[in-house]
């Protein structure tokens, strides 16, 4: 067992390595320049759409609003608070820069998967709209290129029981076991009972779930954060102008933080950044796909701000409290989720500062976990059709428990390989038929519209 660890460890070093932070990250700068900017000029459109969204505008299971809730609860996670600690404490404060940068190229990559999900998706014969990754691919691309479907599929559902399940429902009880003395037991019985509610009942009842709860989430966990930056308001431009030098400049070594590289920035600020937001993975499209909107360029626009609301908005709520209190050099060399809550609780006393850390932690885990079973059960569809949505979700909804009661580093290692293994398929799909999203959004500029893929008409244009 601890030389298949010691192997899973080294592949899903090198596969999270440099060659795949470029890979993804130079995928957003291309589609970025090759958009002459659009998902900048479009932000503003793009927020004004979160409001319209909860409108239905076209045919398919939730609203664009919901849609992009479900995405948001898929990737506002344990990455969120422990990852940009992490980050911080490896790569010193110019990490977060870079993690600023990763995720305002993500947002190109992010627009144009959703886009070519909304094009290519399809209504399966039980009447479940589906769309990703796996249906671009092959009808974008054509049947010979099917097999990269194939394997997207499998790795989405082998990473969404594990990061996506598993590991999260094990996050919820160790920290409400550490935190309030809740037995694992009593946890794993919880968030079965609630899961269960939640993921039986379809898209619809996660999507109305995550539509009330994700904002709520996120609105709280950025008012805790801000009331730490606020107590610390002096030294926030200091912070700030900090965090951009210091992505140019090595960091010095202070306290228990032992110094870093440039090169250790930028690693590990695009690497959280691209765990955080998920850009180039080609999840949130699954998820996307299942909108009621009738323009593709429309519900990207939405969700590209996936990436904004989670990386730029959320991850810099952890990152400036940590650096405006200082404790990011602290002697006692605090890191993760420790650091983030020591941050917390300065401007919280008597510890309410981590307890209101964990009770944020927990709704971002288990929202996650809900998140990702969309992403697994459209898979499930595309491998195995209509009749396996059900057992799937049943299969999931049983899996919480168990990573709750377990330990998980196996899992964790397997999840962590399969999630890279993803973006492979994903960001070859997306690279070829970069042409065409070029031309959509030619169309949609002067049209306002874009029609969607037709299946005989393109025949006919072939012929």
């Amino acid at each position: 067992m601890e030389s298949l660890m010691n192997l899973l460890n080294s592949f899903s070093g090198f596969l999270w390595g440099p060659v795949m932070l470029v890979l993804l990250v130079g995928t957003g700068i291309y589609l970025t320049v090759g958009l002459k900017f659009f998902t900048f000029r479009k932000m503003p459109a793009g927020f004004i759409g979160i409001w319209h969204g909860r409108q239905s505008t076209g045919e398919g299971e939730i609203s664009s609003f919901n849609a992009l809730m479900t995405a948001l609860s898929g990737t506002i996670g344990t990455g969120n608070i422990a990852g940009v600690a992490t980050a911080i404490f490896i790569g010193g404060p110019g990490a977060l820069f870079w993690m600023w940068m990763t995720a305002l190229a993500g947002m190109a990559t992010k627009f144009s998967e959703i886009l070519l999900a909304m094009y290519y998706r399809q209504r399966s014969p039980q009447g479940n709209y589906v769309g990703g990754a796996m249906y671009f691919i092959e009808r974008g691309l054509g049947p010979k290129f099917k097999f990269l479907s194939v394997l997207f599929c499998i790795f989405c559902i082998c990473a969404c029981f594990g990061t996506g399940n598993m590991i999260q429902s094990n996050t919820v009880a160790e920290s409400l076991s550490s935190n309030f003395g809740v037995p694992n037991w009593v946890s794993a019985l919880g968030l079965f009972g609630i899961g269960a509610c939640v993921i039986l009942g379809g898209i619809q009842r996660i999507g109305n779930f995550a539509g009330k709860v994700v904002p709520i989430m996120a609105l709280v966990y950025t008012v805790v954060s801000l009331t730490v930056i606020f107590n610390y308001s002096d030294r926030l431009v200091d912070v700030f102008l900090y965090v951009v030098s210091d992505a140019f400049t090595p960091t010095a070594a202070e306290g228990g933080f032992a110094g870093a590289t440039v090169m250790m920035a930028i690693r590990y600020g695009m690497a959280r950044g691209v765990f955080s937001n998920e850009a180039g993975l080609g999840t949130a499209p699954i998820a996307h796909a299942t909108a009621t909107n009738s323009c593709s360029v429309n519900q990207a626009m939405l969700g590209m701000l996936d990436t904004f609301i989670d990386t730029i908005i959320v991850c810099s709520m952890t990152g400036f409290a940590i650096l405006v209190t200082d404790l990011w050099r602290a002697p006692e060399a605090l890191n993760g989720v420790a650091l983030t809550t020591a941050a917390f609780d300065l401007a919280f006393p008597g510890g309410i500062g981590g307890k209101l850390v964990t009770l944020c932690l927990l709704f971002f885990a288990f929202t996650t976990a809900l998140g990702w079973c969309v992403y697994g059960e459209r898979c499930a569809i595309y491998l195995f059709g209509d009749k396996a949505l059900m057992p799937f979700r049943i299969v999931y909804t049983l899996a919480i428990p168990v990573g709750a009661m377990v330990q998980l580093d196996l899992v964790w290692l397997i999840a962590d390989c399969a999630n890279a293994l993803m973006a492979i398929p994903n960001l070859i799909g997306v690279l070829l038929l970069s042409p065409l999203v070029f031309k959509l959004v030619k169309e949609y500029n002067a049209t306002g519209k874009v029609h969607t893929f037709d299946d005989e008409q393109e025949r006919k244009a072939q012929q």
